[in-house]
């Protein structure tokens, strides 16, 4: 017994974060949202190169396709090498056979080669930021599919949000941003206020202070997870779709996790909420329509019936009509090969980070 859906859509992923499991502990546990992105994922994305970016996005594809999620908005940070990762990331994708959307997060926090914690706003840009803007437009204008990336505002120059914003218009595209995640950042809304617009995906949105134009991606796990608190988007009048910020991509799971946490916050909420932060992420990919997944629960009456079943999996997936995944394995490639390519790009990876 089974029931079917549309291809699912990840509206905020981490793809280069795949080889996050299994890296080397940080020599000093990090007690604050800060102290985690200074030393968990800004030494990963640091010791990044092209080898290594390409199966940390080829088994996180893969394991998505597997999830039953054909369609992933990606969010990048290589800095050590910027040029050309969104080509990189975008042919892994297309290998593994998901759709894609890309971005680098363009970013001030790098100074040449030395990382800095607080940016200040009237500061000049940095040449990382003009990298990653580079970057961006280069994509872009060949062709690819994606928006302009930026990191966050409290790590970007007032110059370095105006210049994203005017290459986003410029390309007749959004800016994909992070958006007052923590409390580092709660100067966001004042900063993009007059910048923002429906085209934009505002990711987390945790400390949002105001109502900002653009689309909220929530990415509930991720929050919880970081302990930044609850973004509960219900209090904005924004479309609202689901991410998990590089936690995988089974948005099954995703969305499961997202009713518990809504309904703890307001026990009258219902999962066809959360069910429809699933389907509002389908404008980004309307072709999504052509991907069917069929799962191991055979009751479609309801969201309710798939916010209280744990433990649904994917069995089968088509694109376009085309079987790529049967009985849960993958048809177009080979799993094995792709995980033992990733365990060696990630090995080669945490040993650099074990000498940090």
């Amino acid at each position: 017994m089974s029931f079917e859906t549309r291809g699912m859509v990840c509206a905020h992923h981490h793809l280069y974060s795949s080889f996050a499991r299994g890296m080397p502990a940080p020599a000093v546990t990090p007690n604050s949202f800060l102290s985690i992105l200074e030393n968990v994922w800004w030494k990963i994305d640091a010791e990044l190169d092209l080898d290594t970016l390409y199966w940390s996005a080829a088994l996180g594809a893969a394991e998505a396709l597997c999830s039953g999620t054909t369609a992933i908005i990606d969010h990048h940070e290589s800095p050590m090498a910027i040029d050309g990762s969104l080509d990189v990331i975008a042919d892994a994708c297309s290998i593994i056979g998901v759709k894609s959307n890309l971005s680098y997060g363009v970013t001030d926090r790098w100074d040449g080669s030395t990382l800095r914690s607080k940016v200040s706003p009237l500061a000049p840009i940095t040449d990382g930021a003009v990298r990653g803007l580079r970057e961006n437009e280069r994509f872009l204008r060949a062709g690819g599919r994606g928006m302009v990336g930026v990191h966050a505002a409290f790590t970007c120059t007032d110059e370095t949000l105006e210049r994203a914003t005017s290459l986003a218009e410029s390309m007749n595209t959004g800016v994909h941003i992070h958006v007052a995640e923590g409390l580092d950042d709660k100067d966001a809304g004042a900063r993009l206020q007059n910048r923002a617009t429906d085209s934009w995906l505002l990711v987390h949105a945790v400390h949002l202070d105001r109502q900002l134009s653009g689309t909220i991606v929530h990415n509930p796990r991720s929050n919880m997870n970081n302990s930044v608190g609850y973004a509960n988007p219900v209090r904005f009048s924004n479309d609202v779709v689901l991410g998990t910020d590089g936690i995988g991509a089974d948005m099954l799971e995703e969305a499961r996790l997202a009713y518990v946490r809504l309904r703890e916050s307001d026990v009258t909420q219902t999962p066809d909420t959360v069910w429809q932060w699933l389907h509002t992420a389908e404008k980004f990919f309307p072709e999504i329509l052509e991907d069917s997944v069929t799962w191991s629960y055979d009751n479609t009456d309801s969201p309710w019936h798939v916010a209280f079943t744990p433990g649904i999996r994917c069995v089968d997936v088509r694109v376009k009509g085309q079987l790529v995944v049967k009985d849960g394995m993958p048809t177009q490639f080979d799993m094995t090969e792709i995980r033992t390519k990733a365990s060696e790009a990630a090995s080669k990876l945490h040993k650099k980070l074990a000498l940090r």
